[in-house]
């Protein structure tokens, strides 16, 4: 059956028919995209705040990403690891060179649940201990082990019991740590921004106190910025904002302009990992690697972070701005924005969405805001007066 030809009504119809019905969907079938626009099946426009869930930092359809994947998709598009290739080697150097100080090796996986579960299985390995602790509010996945070292228990009791170990702390509260942090922790794992949480930017006194206690008690640190990393919040990794140098990091989203791609980034306490202790068949692939390679490349050539860093301030300046009873808080790090309401945020997105503006939810009742990096200040100047309007009607 050709898509093409089809209906937007037929499209959703065969959709909720053959689906497996997990997901909460929007009456919208998105077509196409460029840049920070998308448009759907009836030719409807919007400004995209979701940008595939914080996936598309360079932009939809980015021509370098499209351009290296043509290229390689016509050379190799699969090569195990055991054998060696020229795409997954250039990778692995860049990783290394832009990673926060002493991350020089890399494993390469296919999402950032995928890295979280390698991370997992490389601190038990490494330190011999079994415990884990997480941050209440933390999301890490939803496979068994990423989910243990999630909070929200809506998503964990379904499938209790869930991997043994894991305990949960106040996040920012460094005291909580400093008292559950024993002996047979393998590792600490916390996001510098949390993300489906809220939100939540981490402080840094916290965060590098955090770090500072794991080296004092023999625990690895491992950092989650499946969702801040490269050029998110402002700088590459949101590890940097607050000199941060974690024994594992655990990349995913957008390391690959819009591929399924993850990686964890290791630093030496992470130690050797003795031979098939872990592994994968698509991680690492050379479609992947020069899609990731074209990604960092046109982060860097057009200051992707940089801009973010500035059109952050902008955004949230601008959210703050908006005088509405409903408004709790307006909270961020560069383009990863959240507004909490006092009332659920799902009607107020369905109406942004009609006033051509997409955007997600953080949790219940925030507004998160993830557009693509290369989004334009008029277009950010445009989503700050539709959410103006809906928030104040």
């Amino acid at each position: 059956m050709d898509t093409v030809l089809m209906s937007t009504a037929e499209i959703i119809s065969l959709e909720e028919r053959h689906g497996c019905g997990l997901y909460a969907k929007q009456p919208i079938v998105l077509a196409r995209g460029e840049g920070a626009r998308v448009w759907d099946s009836d030719g409807n426009e919007y400004i995209d705040c979701i940008g595939g869930q914080g996936v598309a930092n360079v932009g939809h359809a980015n021509p370098a990403v499209a351009q290296a994947l043509s290229d390689q998709a016509r050379t190799l598009v699969t090569c195990p690891n055991g054998f060696y290739s020229g795409p997954r080697a250039r990778l692995l150097a860049e990783l290394a060179r832009i990673a926060p100080t002493g991350l020089q090796r890399a494993y390469l996986c296919n999402s950032g649940a995928e890295a979280v579960e390698a991370a997992l299985k490389f601190a038990r390995i490494s330190t011999g201990r079994t415990k884990f602790l997480a941050a209440m509010r933390g999301f890490h996945g939803r496979t068994l082990g990423a989910l243990s070292a999630t909070w929200r228990k809506e998503y964990r009791e379904p499938f209790e019991p869930l991997v043994p170990g894991f305990g949960f702390v106040p996040y920012n509260r460094l005291e909580r740590v400093e008292r559950a942090l024993d002996g047979d922790t393998a590792a600490v794992i916390l996001e510098v921004v949390q993300g489906e949480g809220g939100v939540i930017p981490g402080d840094g006194d916290y965060l590098r106190g955090v770090q500072a206690l794991c080296r004092e008690r023999g625990a690895l640190f491992i950092v989650d910025e499946v969702q801040t990393g490269f050029g998110r919040t402002g700088r590459m990794f949101a590890s940097q904002h607050h000199g941060l140098e974690p024994d594992l990091l655990c990349l995913g989203k957008a390391m690959a302009g819009g591929l399924p791609m993850g990686a964890v980034l290791l630093g030496p306490r992470a130690g050797e990992l003795p031979k098939k202790a872990h592994g994968t068949t698509f991680g690492g692939n050379p479609l992947a690697c020069a899609a990731a390679l074209a990604t960092i490349r046109y982060l860097e050539e057009e200051g992707l972070a940089e801009r973010a860093a500035d059109l952050g301030e902008h955004l949230l300046r601008g959210l703050r701005g908006i005088e509405a009873p409903v408004i709790r808080e307006v909270r961020g790090l560069g383009l990863m924005a959240g507004v909490e309401l006092k009332t659920h945020a799902a009607p107020y997105l369905s109406a942004l969405a009609e006033r051509g503006v997409l955007a997600l939810t953080a949790g219940s009742n925030v507004m998160r805001f993830l557009p693509p990096l290369v989004i334009s200040r008029q277009d950010l100047d445009t989503v700050l007066e539709q959410v103006r309007e809906v928030l104040e009607d």
